[in-house]
């Protein structure tokens, strides 16, 4: 058993939206594949995995870097003790060697692309859907009941509180329960403006979250969290600067709220600072690691290890990305949920075809691996790849 091709290629998933802080009009994805030799009903087994939207396509790690490392390592290296499948954890050894430590920013999408199309082999190797597995393997019962939120409100040019209301209420009649907006990219009175218009649109027909994309300095962190604490919301997200914990800390002074950051988090060593020096709340605020944008689920378990250390349920994570992988780790190992972008990066978000969304929640098909060929629009791309 062994891997015997790693491919990749760079595509667009660009649009006019913009939130807070970028726009992306040029924003790119890796698409990669893991080409195995082992043969399943009749086909070859290849992983797919790609990376989350908000972070450009990492073609380049990807094919000078860790690529190489995977193929050129002892095949028998990279197999599980009995040699019936493929070891995540080695591969990803592989992948990291010669690695300093620290630097967790551009290479840890890369690794983490890498890892969702092996764990996509390993499930497809076993037979298993993925969420169904990783319960198995941490000796836990898989629930494929998902909550999953809309995420949305973006600024976008010409769009008006009108069409800001009529998407919110397109998401509450798709089933969603809780939707989420950007602000932080207009004054704060127009963005006032638009939590309110939204807030009457969905009534209690749902909750509304706010994501500032980090934008904020300390002072207009507070000043907007005076605003937003006279609304029901959500939570109130990424107000300033991933890595500024104490902003974060200093903020939950002013926001009694539930709070919620950790997408642009890369690594378990972040998630620990997060949780020793951020002043997060397990008793209300979220976490939102996304496993394809820090180094994948290998180093997603590690992370939560660490949320276990300090007392936090894996219940109060939810992640970012909106993608198949993170459902699954939320499905078989009880996450809190996952992001949803019902209308958008097209077509890696979303659910397998004819999922649907009620009372906030989805179920988990029974497909093998992530799931991909449940959805006829990825799949056909996927296998242009690699197949």
């Amino acid at each position: 058993m062994r891997i015997v091709d790693i491919c990749e290629v760079t595509k667009p998933i660009s649009s006019p939206i913009r939130n807070a802080y970028i726009d992306f009009s040029k924003m790119t994805a890796s698409l990669v594949a893991v080409v195995t030799d082992v043969i399943r009903d009749g086909r070859r087994v290849v992983g797919y995995g790609f990376n989350s939207n908000g972070r450009y396509g990492q073609g380049g790690l990807i094919r000078e870097r860790f690529r190489d490392r995977v193929l050129e390592a002892d095949p028998a290296s990279l197999v599980d003790d009995d040699g019936s499948n493929l070891d995540p954890a080695r591969i990803w050894s592989a992948m990291m060697s010669n690695e300093k430590p620290g630097g967790h920013g551009e290479r840890s999408v890369a690794v983490g692309t890498i890892d969702m199309a092996v764990w996509d082999a390993v499930a497809k190797i076993a037979g298993k859907p993925l969420f169904r597995l990783l319960a198995e393997r941490e000796g836990i019962e898989a629930d494929p009941r998902v909550f999953v939120y809309a995420a949305g409100g973006y600024y976008y040019p010409g769009k008006d509180d009108d069409a800001l209301r009529r998407e919110m209420r397109s998401y509450v009649d798709r089933g969603y329960t809780v939707v989420k907006m950007k602000i932080g990219g207009a004054p704060i009175d127009d963005d006032r403006r638009r939590i309110e218009a939204v807030l009457d649109e969905i009534g209690t027909a749902a909750r509304l979250a706010v994501d500032a994309n980090g934008r904020f300095d300390l002072e207009t962190a507070i000043t907007y969290a005076r605003m937003l604490r006279d609304y029901p919301l959500f939570w109130y997200e990424e107000a300033g600067d991933p890595l500024d914990y104490a902003l974060q800390a200093a903020l939950s002074e002013f926001y009694p709220g539930p709070m919620a950051t950790g997408e642009n988090l890369f690594s378990h060593q972040d998630a620990r600072n997060l949780l020793r020096y951020g002043g997060m709340r397990p008793d209300r605020d979220w976490l939102q690691f996304d496993c394809a944008l820090s180094y994948g689920l290998v180093e997603y378990l590690r992370t939560l290890d660490v949320l276990a250390q300090f007392g936090w349920s894996p219940s109060r994570c939810i992640p970012h990305g909106g993608h198949q992988m993170s459902l699954n780790i939320a499905a078989g190992l009880g996450l809190g949920g996952n992001e949803s972008y019902p209308d958008l990066f097209q077509p890696y978000g979303g659910f397998p075809d004819g999922v649907e969304v009620e009372d906030g929640h989805i179920v988990m098909p029974d497909l093998p691996g992530i799931g991909f060929e449940g959805k006829a629009e990825l799949i056909a791309e996927m296998r242009q790849l690699a197949e």
